[in-house]
């Protein structure tokens, strides 16, 4: 990607506002394979004074001696409202571009919207991509009584958001307090039904769906879990060419799934939220590893088989 750059424009660079290890790590690689310096730079969305900056479409980075540096070609992992800082269209190349994130990639409601015109595409064909039954644009004020209608479970998302923040599992009137009671950024949210345990989830048009969990542990525990799959397309052709998987993982909750809400004795977030990004006071973000499941290869190439 980084060939359709003139190396006149600059150097290279990762940009990042959570997670620096991983961001590390990326800067890394890619100093190995083409064999140039990187530069990283943390871009915060509260920063008064950040170390990127942009002129005529070029971004330039600051190291510590005070000096500005242009960049031909950057690998961006600044998630938080990356468009408010970065311009949608630029000339140094910035991997990936805003624009995923403006079309559903950090937008809830274009992600919402997306399924169901996929879905309506689908339909008589005898496939469909399962969504929560869900409201958009819902006003502060109405959202008790759309809790209301799955029988006061629920989840409320803040339309734009990542990293596992703004979204709210609501089991109980103490959740739904919480969350009236806290200021937010947005007037309207997305009101989901809950997918949780089969005793405790919302009952929406398509009937109830709820969370299994992985294998139960030696206790009889078990956790929700997600599994993600990285995979590329080349249209080259020859053996680079078609579809290859790069990495696969997961992560699983915190807490284990309970069958009732009062013995769970945590709360429903704890039970459903899998992402590890931890959010400190200050606005930086931590990973909790461990519930992080990593395949290795030889199991990789086992389920491909």
């Amino acid at each position: 990607m980084q060939k359709k750059v003139p190396k006149e424009w600059g150097g290279l660079a990762v940009i990042w506002d959570k997670n620096e290890m991983e961001a590390s790590g990326y800067a890394a690689v890619m100093a190995d394979l083409l064999d140039e310096e990187v530069y990283m730079a943390p871009y915060y969305d509260s920063d008064p004074d950040p170390p990127v900056k942009w002129t005529n479409g070029i971004m330039h980075v600051r190291t510590e001696d005070r000096a500005w540096h242009p960049i031909r070609a950057c690998f961006r992992y600044v998630t938080n409202a990356p468009w408010t800082r970065i311009p949608i269209r630029t000339k140094t190349l910035v991997m990936n571009k805003i624009v995923a994130c403006l079309a559903g990639g950090r937008n809830k409601m274009m992600a919402h919207r997306a399924y169901e015109l996929f879905n309506s595409e689908l339909a008589g064909k005898g496939l469909v991509i399962r969504t929560p039954e869900t409201f958009v644009n819902v006003p502060k004020p109405e959202i008790p009584m759309r809790v209301d209608i799955w029988g006061g479970h629920a989840v409320i998302k803040i339309p734009y958001s990542n990293a596992g923040q703004g979204v709210f599992t609501i089991t109980n009137n103490s959740e739904l307090s919480d969350f009236m009671d806290k200021d937010h950024h947005y007037d309207k949210f997305l009101v989901q039904s809950l997918v949780g345990n089969a005793s405790w989830s919302s009952i929406g048009r398509e009937g109830l769906q709820y969370h299994i969990g992985n294998i139960p542990d030696k206790r009889g525990r078990t956790y929700v879990s997600d599994l993600r799959v990285m995979v590329v397309a080349s249209d080259e052709e020859g053996e680079v060419g078609g579809f290859h998987p790069v990495a696969i993982y997961a992560r699983r909750a915190r807490a284990p799934l309970a069958r009732d809400l009062k013995e769970g004795g945590k709360s429903s977030w704890d039970m459903l939220g899998t992402n590890l990004s931890v959010k400190h006071p200050d606005g930086s973000f931590t990973t909790d590893t461990n519930r992080l499941l990593l395949m290795d290869r030889k199991y990789v190439l086992y389920l491909l088989r």
